[in-house]
């Protein structure tokens, strides 16, 4: 798929005018220069064709900061990776300095530049003020308003005017595994993303709050194509501030719940919190099958298999509704474990997608009923006719009775670890629905 990189520098518009070609608010956007830390992607379409769009940070040319020369250091990837780059100006503020430093930047990386001039957003004629974009040299700009729309189709003709054909590539088999990498802050969900991918993705800093978008990352191994998705670190909403970091939260939530597998990371040297089972609850509300990853094991005083069980023994009953769950303690920071990870996220993946027969359930019914009586009430006792599989991505299954108030929860649970036994659903979660016959 061809890319469009939107670069500039800090404040003119590059994530609002992300969000409006996108149809969708997928950048936070915020009165505030250095929101965007990160490389965002989204599809477009646009005269059949459809490309990804690459939000970055604002392009500061002359700076000592650490943060702004790691943001500089993205928007040059999104570039070098980029088909047609467009570059995204002020006309409120008019043609400055960096303005230029960031085109004669572009110009030396010769990629087709479209140069946009936001903020037009009146109706009519454009103003004066656009044409000393020409200054530019790159040729004719393109008035936009990424706050009202206006301009956006033609920046995007534009583009594909100067856009290579597509690649006529088959993409063979399934889409790839979506991961969402969650957990409080600190926890090192951005530097196991680094290390997973071998090259600095995202920041990473001690500082809590550092990564504020969800982060997507293609990657493929042996074990097949994932799309890594980092996240904002999610902290009590008593502790939450700003509109920046609430948005954030919500990127957070919403990409696990899109996701197909989630990785819950732990500080292994705090333990199991009271936040971290809220996290894991996220994910297992949303029926996601999860990894829960230990990590920062590198600083984990003896570190032997003896404290490795005892550690996995802690967390699963911290963690006591999510028996399905697989555990591995590893370090992001020295790479130590980390590659059991992908054998976990592919089995629990093919797991969470597993069908079974109404036959196999119907057998496997018959043996758990006569293993431990159906409870009675009062002379009357549940009877289960027979139970079906009514979805999956998680496993739903229906069981229809006779009476479902005889139906206590205790069987139920009973139930539910039977078939995750029996039918190897060990890394799972499962749905067990009560129906009766007539229902």
């Amino acid at each position: 798929m061809r890319t469009v990189a939107i670069v500039g520098r800090p404040n003119v518009g590059k994530s609002l005018l992300f969000n409006k070609l996108a149809g969708r608010r997928l950048s936070i956007v915020e009165d505030t220069p250095g929101v965007t830390r990160d490389r965002l992607y989204a599809a477009c379409e646009w005269r059949g064709r459809t490309f990804s769009l690459i939000d970055t940070g604002g392009i500061e040319p002359h700076t000592d900061d650490d943060m702004l020369l790691f943001m500089r250091k993205q928007a040059e990837i999104a570039i070098d990776t980029a088909d047609v780059i467009v570059l995204v100006c002020d006309v409120r503020t008019g043609l400055t300095a960096a303005d230029a430093d960031v085109a004669a930047m572009l110009q030396k990386s010769k990629k087709p530049v479209v140069a946009a001039v936001n903020k037009v957003d009146g109706i009519g004629p454009p103003p004066a003020e656009v044409y000393e974009f020409y200054n530019l040299g790159l040729g004719e700009p393109v008035p936009v308003s990424a706050l009202h729309g206006h301009g956006t189709g033609d920046l995007l003709d534009a583009c594909l005017d100067l856009m290579p054909p597509d690649d006529e590539e088959a993409l063979a088999g399934d889409g790839p595994v979506r991961v969402a990498i969650i957990g409080k802050p600190n926890a090192g969900k951005s530097s196991l993303l680094n290390r997973i991918l071998g090259m600095e993705r995202v920041v990473v800093s001690d500082v809590p709050g550092t990564t504020r978008d969800a982060v997507d990352s293609a990657f493929e191994n042996e074990y097949g194509r994932f799309v890594l998705t980092d996240t904002a670190g999610m902290r009590r909403k008593s502790r939450v501030d700003g509109g920046i970091e609430y948005y954030s939260v919500l990127r957070a939530v919403s990409a696990a719940e899109r996701s197909d597998v989630c990785l819950v990371l732990i500080d292994g040297l705090e333990g199991v919190t009271e936040q971290d089972a809220k996290v894991a609850g996220i994910a297992h509300e949303a029926g996601k099958p999860s990894v829960l990853v230990v990590n920062k094991w590198d600083a984990v005083e003896n570190k032997d298999e003896h404290t490795m069980r005892r550690t996995a023994e802690t967390v699963r009953g911290q963690l006591a509704y999510m028996p399905y769950a697989p555990i591995v303690c590893l370090s992001a920071k020295t790479g130590q474990r980390v590659d059991r990870l992908f054998p976990l996220i592919r089995d629990c993946y093919e797991q969470s997608r597993r069908r079974i027969t109404t036959g196999q359930l119907n057998g496997f019914l018959a043996e758990a009923v006569a293993r431990v009586q159906p409870p009675a009430d009062k002379g009357r006792r549940l009877k289960i006719y027979y139970m079906t599989q009514a979805g999956v991505a998680p496993p739903f299954f229906v069981a229809f009775c006779n009476d479902a108030r005889l139906f206590h929860y205790s069987y139920k649970r009973y139930l539910e670890n039977q078939i995750r036994e029996t039918f190897s659903l060990t890394g799972a979660p499962i749905r067990l629905s009560v129906r009766e016959r007539n229902e």
